[in-house]
């Protein structure tokens, strides 16, 4: 019947079961030693353009220099044993992590203090050339230090403050049964810290206050690469701003007095800044292109920062600011920023699209005040037809009366020569008043039915 049953699974379903149990937290006691790297590889040229496959070269390097196999296909989560350490590595959308644990070797990490204890990490077992080939793709590096109660927080407040010796330090009591040290810098290591205190944590909850720190550290880094970026925009902003706002001004200079002038230049014009309104929006569409997906991740990394943070539970160590507090002076402004320039875009590319909608509107007043005068040209030049018209029709009254006066002239002309006594001319002369009139009222009726 199992058989049967597993036939009976949509392709998805093992794998989507298996992904929310793809990244547990590592089973942690204290005293441990634990280093930390998260590799953004992406600009990177030397392992292509997917992230998953860089990243799978990297964890494969790691592996080769050990001799163990590294995971396959479009593995996304590896765990291994490697003697002296465990790895746990995870691959994300941007980047990986490499989570390595020093395995218990009979020594306390913290018997020379807390500061001795980050000479003791796991980095020390890590191959130099593996880490040289990471050049410029480490984005976090951590040391974590997980230390036993030895006595209750006096008794090691000397050795935090030894261990973090600058202006800043951070730190808060967690789920009511351990303490947090740091001081969210680099130290000259090239690492951050991070000491943990177990003062009674019970099973597994040791791993997922560190998988917290860690996760808290990674992402917070993550979001600020929100940052160059709209520092890099503000100015180029400020540039289209100050030309919108002068073409704008060039929009509201009166036109020109001459009727042909503004006809002519003032098309010209109107065409003119129609260019340059199209340059501008397509300077903005291309800003915002490039800052839309990095400003859209940057809130979403944030947005996990401040979800890790309160699963922390934090209780105030008096005299001390905590995570959350840190992160709000800190890394809110720079979040802040970020959105600023986001609406900036936002609102710019609306101004630049009103600004079109007026002009185009101008445009096609132009254009319609040109076809006006071309309607009253043309009716001009009907007018000239019209009188034209009516002064060859006088002429052409005359020409056919003399030519139908010439057939009357034969005609007589020819009766006179059978016999008939009469004057060919005076009768020719007779009939030219009522052979005009009579044209003329043949002319006037075929205009009228025409004209019908």
């Amino acid at each position: 019947m199992s058989l049967v049953y597993s036939q009976l699974n949509h392709s998805l379903r093992i794998p989507l079961a298996a992904e929310i149990h793809s990244r547990p937290s590592l089973r942690l006691r204290a005293p441990e030693a634990i280093t930390h790297l998260a590799v953004y590889s992406k600009d990177d040229d030397k392992f292509g353009q997917d992230n998953l496959g860089r990243q799978l070269a990297i964890l494969g390097a790691f592996c080769g220099y050990f001799g163990v196999a590294s995971p396959a296909g479009e593995a996304k989560y590896f765990f291994h044993d490697f003697g002296r350490f465990r790895l746990k590595w995870e691959c994300h959308t941007e980047f990986a992590t490499f989570t390595f644990v020093e395995n218990e070797n009979g020594e306390d990490v913290t018997e020379h203090g807390v500061s001795e204890a980050f000479l003791r990490v796991p980095v020390k077992h890590l191959p130099q050339q593996w880490l040289l080939d990471l050049k410029g793709t480490i984005m976090v590096a951590a040391h974590v230090v997980l230390i036993p109660a030895q006595g209750g927080h006096a008794n090691t407040i000397e050795s935090i403050n030894a261990t973090f010796p600058g202006s800043v330090l951070v730190g808060s009591g967690v789920l009511q049964r351990g303490e947090v040290w740091t001081d969210f810098l680099i130290h000259p290591d090239g690492f951050s810290r991070f000491v943990v205190k177990d003062l009674d944590f019970l099973d597994q909850q040791a791993g997922r206050i560190v998988q917290r720190l860690l996760e808290i550290e990674t992402y917070r880094m993550m979001a600020l690469l929100g940052l160059p970026y709209a520092q890099k925009s503000a100015p180029i902003l400020s540039v289209i701003e100050d030309e919108l706002v002068s073409l704008t001004a060039d929009m509201t200079m009166g036109a020109p007095s001459s009727a042909h002038v503004a006809a002519s230049d003032e098309a010209d014009t109107e065409q003119v800044l129609l260019r340059q309104i199209i340059d501008l929006a397509a300077r903005t569409e291309r800003l915002s292109t490039e800052n839309s997906y990095r400003f859209s991740a940057s809130k979403a990394y944030f947005r996990l920062v401040q979800s890790r943070i309160e699963e922390l539970r934090e209780s105030r160590i008096e005299g001390i600011p905590t995570i959350e507090e840190f992160m709000d002076r800190r890394l809110a402004p720079a979040m802040n920023t970020c959105e600023a320039i986001l609406r900036r875009q936002v609102t710019l590319a609306d101004r630049i699209a009103h600004t079109n909608d007026l002009l185009r509107t101008r445009v096609g007043i132009v254009q319609e005040q040109q076809n006006r005068r071309i309607l009253q040209s043309m009716n001009a030049r009907a007018a000239q037809q019209l009188r034209l018209q009516q002064a060859v029709e006088g002429l052409s009254v005359a020409a056919i009366t003399y030519y139908v006066a010439g057939l009357f002239s034969y005609l007589g002309k020819a009766v006179k020569a059978i016999g008939v006594q009469i004057n060919p001319d005076l009768v020719t002369g007779l009939l030219i008043p009522v052979i005009a009139t009579a044209v003329w009222l043949g002319l006037r009726r075929m205009h009228r039915s025409l004209s019908h």
